[in-house]
């Protein structure tokens, strides 16, 4: 993981700025028991009750989520005038979320989920909403709530739409249209088969199912991504997310990107979804591209499946995850063969340009660390072929290397700017280079082309060779020589 993601995370909390979130707010209420028995009076399960916790559920914990990671979030949602209402209010405001202009309806009440459960396992769910459609004076409160909204310049908007009827096509698109004349980003998770209420918006990040069901067709179609990127190109979206479960996240722009699940254990999969489309509006509003923001949904949505219910997720824990992920993804760079060539594959189904260099990196110093950025910098992923304990000898003489090969390749790997690490122990790196196939060989400028292993083959295949100027004065035998003297 990239060390700039971290900051990024750590510069979450900017108060001038704020988030603000339209959507279906609802309470989550969890009735968490035991049973031990059935009922005499029917073959149903007796839940002795033995907490209750209530939760900001649906839109309101999309606006949780990016509350608790520091950023400054507005809400517009619907409530009743109810009980249910002053508890999601209260968590709300709790949470750090600013609540001002959110509507009340007469005719409506708060929409709740109570879930009774037994340890993990969800026994029933009892619902409490409204099956009318919003009324003239909803939508106009909504109108004017979203009005006075924009009118304090959010720097992203988001619509989290769980078919409650609040996000209509009139909603949606005055939302959008307002927003793109303010050149405010507009992101959506969305509901339904007709996506063409959410047209013009900056990205959407469905699931694999709702995906499915907006491109009519079903989640084990093969042509399923090819369908999304047709459906991004209808709607005019800039990029397309579709978060798939234990498969991992895919980002469709210009090509698609996949994104490996990283949890280690799942208890439940209840506001995933919120958490992603919040961490992602969060790392994009702070300077991320979208597929760096998505690295750190990807890790957040790890984080929030290991608990049970909705649960948002928090900074510190995003830091403590990321700081986990960066040091599990460094000992993973280190790859024999197999695994680098599987690596390989997936970087060039997702269009990136690979760059090979090779070298003894034997005490590492800021000549070598120069020159590997410079190298990153001539695709989008940097393998490093390094020379076995054996062949450093071979080359250098029986006194080096004064790092053994393991520590060599650990502390490689630790480099932002490698992306793989690869030992190798013969003379040259020819094999390995015939076996990867990379767009770019890369060497000091020390070397001209002709004698740069492996020039005339990554050519043949179309590939170039880079030739990086090297830092002067700055080499392992001068370090070695000052250490004698």
């Amino acid at each position: 993981m990239q060390y700039h993601l971290l900051e990024a995370v750590k510069n979450f909390n900017k108060p001038e700025q704020h988030v603000l979130v339209i959507g279906d707010v609802m309470l989550d209420r969890y009735l968490i028991g035991e049973v031990n028995r059935i009922s005499p009076e029917a073959p149903v399960p007796v839940v002795l009750l033995k907490s209750q916790q209530d939760r900001a559920g649906g839109a309101s914990n999309v606006a949780a989520n990016l509350a608790l990671l520091g950023v400054k979030t507005h809400m517009i949602g619907v409530v009743g005038h109810d009980g249910e209402a002053a508890i999601l209010i209260d968590l709300m405001t709790e949470a750090g979320i600013e609540t001002a202009n959110m509507v009340r309806s007469e005719q409506r009440p708060t929409v709740a989920k109570t879930r009774i459960l037994s340890g993990h396992q969800q026994m029933m769910r009892l619902d409490q909403e409204s099956n009318s459609a919003f009324s003239p004076s909803e939508n106009a409160a909504m109108q004017a709530a979203i009005k006075t909204q924009l009118a304090l310049k959010p720097v992203m908007v988001i619509l989290s739409d769980y078919a409650k009827g609040l996000l209509s096509k009139d909603i949606c698109q005055t939302v959008i249209k307002a927003c793109n004349a303010l050149h405010i980003p507009v992101l959506v998770d969305p509901k339904g088969h007709d996506y063409s209420k959410y047209a013009g918006a900056t990205a959407l990040t469905p699931n694999k199912k709702e995906t499915a069901e907006a491109c009519f067709t079903t989640t084990s179609d093969p042509e399923l991504l090819a369908k999304a990127t047709h459906l991004k190109n209808t709607l005019q979206l800039e990029f397309l997310v579709v978060t798939r479960g234990e498969e991992g996240i895919s980002l469709i722009d210009n090509h698609a990107h996949l994104l490996p699940a990283t949890a280690k254990q799942v208890f439940d999969v209840s506001g995933a979804g919120d958490t992603v489309i919040a961490t992602l509006a969060a790392g994009l509003i702070n300077g991320l591209a979208p597929l760096e923001a998505l690295q750190l949904a990807n890790i957040a949505a790890a984080v929030v499946v290991g608990k049970v219910g909705t649960v948002p997720i928090r900074q510190d824990e995003l830091i403590a995850a990321i700081t986990s992920e960066q040091s599990s993804e460094q000992a993973h760079k280190v790859c024999d063969l197999g695994h680098l060539k599987l690596k390989v594959e997936n970087w060039k189904k997702s269009k990136q340009k690979i760059v090979f260099t090779n070298g003894c990196f034997d005490l590492l110093h800021a000549g070598h660390v120069t020159y590997l950025e410079a190298a990153k910098k001539r695709g989008d992923k940097l393998i490093l072929g390094l020379n076995t304990d054996r062949s450093v000898s071979a080359l250098k003489g029986p006194t080096r290397p004064v790092v053994n090969e393991n520590d060599r390749a650990r502390v490689l790997a630790a480099l932002e700017s490698v992306d793989a690490v690869i030992l190798f122990d013969e003379d040259t790196p020819l094999n390995l280079i015939n076996a990867l196939q990379p767009d770019v060989i890369a060497k000091g400028s020390d070397y001209t082309e002709d004698r740069v292993v492996g020039a005339k083959e990554v050519k043949s295949w179309g590939g170039e060779v880079a030739l990086i100027d090297l830092v002067a004065g700055r080499s392992t035998s001068n370090i070695i020589k000052k250490m004698n003297s």
